[in-house]
């Protein structure tokens, strides 16, 4: 006798992703990303801080290099205090620096210039841009205005967009350090400046005594000059 087999069908597999399983995976996902978006854009923030700082160490040197070479004119030399990041006053007005690797025309100040270093490429400095480096210089020495005879260097560097508006720019003084940090939560204050050093210029006709007269320290005995 014959048998006749009922076929069975295969039963299909219906499992799989349901609405409510795909909305808790959406949910997770956008939990993660709001936890891990703050380092994300913090690390951004420290990055771009960093590259500003050593664009404005770069900023000075070839400022530096500039005035000990002879081939950028020296700033101006004040003989009424040594103390130069805390007393020379930041720089405040309009900005004007038409061209490139060469001292503004504004803001100016009888204790200072602002020498424009373009980092767009277009030849200038303005408020504008971000890339833009301005150096601002000042010197000091207490017997002489002459430049050749060696002075000490102020420097600070800024931001040309930190012109951009009407806020008065900032400055160290003897209580607080102003200048920002290469690594912080945020994109730094426009207002403060990426970097603030001394160092002393001497040309070839610098003699010895010229060094002797500008470091000496009147209030010490032992610092005289003989």
């Amino acid at each position: 006798m014959i048998q006749i087999q009922q076929r069975v069908n295969p039963q299909t597999d219906d499992t799989g992703f349901t609405i409510i399983e795909s909305l808790i995976a959406i949910i997770v996902v956008a939990i993660l990303l709001t936890a891990i978006a703050p380092v994300i854009v913090i690390s951004t923030a420290s990055r771009v801080n960093s590259r500003r700082v050593e664009l404005a160490t770069q900023a000075a040197k070839t400022y530096i290099d500039g005035v000990t070479s002879g081939s950028i004119e020296s700033p101006p030399i004040t003989k009424k205090d040594n103390n130069l990041i805390a007393e020379v006053k930041a720089p405040s007005g309009s900005l004007n620096c038409r061209k490139d690797n060469d001292y503004c025309s504004a803001p100016t100040d009888k204790t200072y210039q602002l020498y424009c270093i373009d980092g767009s490429g277009d030849g200038k400095c303005t408020k504008d841009e971000s890339g833009d480096i301005l150096v601002q210089a000042f010197a000091y020495n207490p017997n002489t205005d002459e430049a050749n005879r060696g002075y000490r260097l102020g420097i600070r560097v800024y931001r040309a967009d930190a012109f951009k508006d009407s806020k008065s720019l900032e400055k160290s003084d003897q209580k607080k350090k102003a200048t920002q940090s290469a690594f912080s939560g945020g994109f730094g204050n426009l207002k403060a400046p990426l970097l603030e050093m001394t160092t002393d210029i001497a040309s070839r006709n610098t003699t010895f005594a010229d060094f002797c007269s500008r470091l000496e320290d009147s209030k010490n005995t032992y610092s005289k000059c003989k």
